[in-house]
């Protein structure tokens, strides 16, 4: 969120990465250009820090000039059930140093958001194509309902390796592997401004609460959280093996 999550990815990332040994990052990059939206040069930087791929959402479009990046640059995804015609893809295989493969599908609800093409026809149709490719595949389910997100995770329970949900901003702590051997939670959270509303600077987000009157809203400031969910799987079997859910402060 912003150039405080910005700065805690940079401060944390690195660290997570060599002492989980960790072999793909994916993260979610819709908020990084103050607070709303994506540029080509943010892409670049989450990439030299490590993210191995980076989902979006809703705010995919919010700046014009990455536009022109999705088409050329697979591993920046929209989410797959935009309509035909939209610029870029929704879904990227990755291949680890040590020769593995992983499918990253992204997602998006429509409870409470743009009116799109329906998600579980969508994920149903590219897990089989997925599937022609790879054994583990990770999703992230961007979607404002909770109930949304968990029809999702049981519906590709057994089908892909994680169903990992975002947008809210707000870790949930229900991190779980479902019966089938599926890793889930509802929101992975926010990496950004601690005293924050979602990452806004607060006394905004109250001002618009108490009026009902448009306002700027701006990235707040201070300490920052940094929120993740680290799933250790076997790419072979597509089964999660374990999860943790991970929030430090920062």
């Amino acid at each position: 969120m912003g150039e405080p999550g910005r700065r805690s990815v940079a401060r944390l990332l690195p660290k997570l990465i060599a002492d989980h040994a960790i072999d793909v990052v994916v993260g979610n990059g819709e908020n990084v250009a103050g607070g709303f939206g994506i540029t080509p040069d943010l892409v670049d930087d989450l990439f030299d820090l490590g993210v191995s791929v980076i989902t979006t959402g809703n705010h995919a479009w919010d700046k014009k000039e990455i536009l022109d990046v999705f088409p050329r640059e697979p591993r920046l995804l929209r989410p797959a059930n935009y309509p035909a015609g939209v610029p870029g893809r929704g879904s990227y295989v990755f291949t680890t140093p040590g020769g593995e493969s992983l499918g990253i599908l992204h997602l998006m609800g429509r409870a409470f958001m743009p009116t799109i093409d329906c998600p579980f026809q969508v994920a149903k149709r590219e897990v089989e194509r997925l599937k022609t490719q790879v054994s583990a595949i990770v999703v992230d389910m961007h979607a404002e309902a909770t109930s949304e997100k968990m029809a999702m995770g049981h519906y590709l329970d057994g089908l892909v390796t994680v169903v990992a949900g975002t947008h809210t901003h707000v870790q949930t702590a229900d991190e779980q592997i479902l019966p089938k051997g599926t890793a889930y939670i509802t929101d992975i959270g926010m990496t950004g401004p601690l005293h924050s509303v979602i990452g806004i600077k607060k006394e905004l987000a109250i001002e618009k609460f108490l009026t009902g009157m448009p306002r700027r809203f701006e990235v707040a400031s201070g300490p920052t959280v940094f929120c993740a969910l680290l799933v250790d799987l076997d790419a072979t079997l597509g089964k999660a093996v374990s999860v943790e859910r991970i929030r430090v402060m920062d």
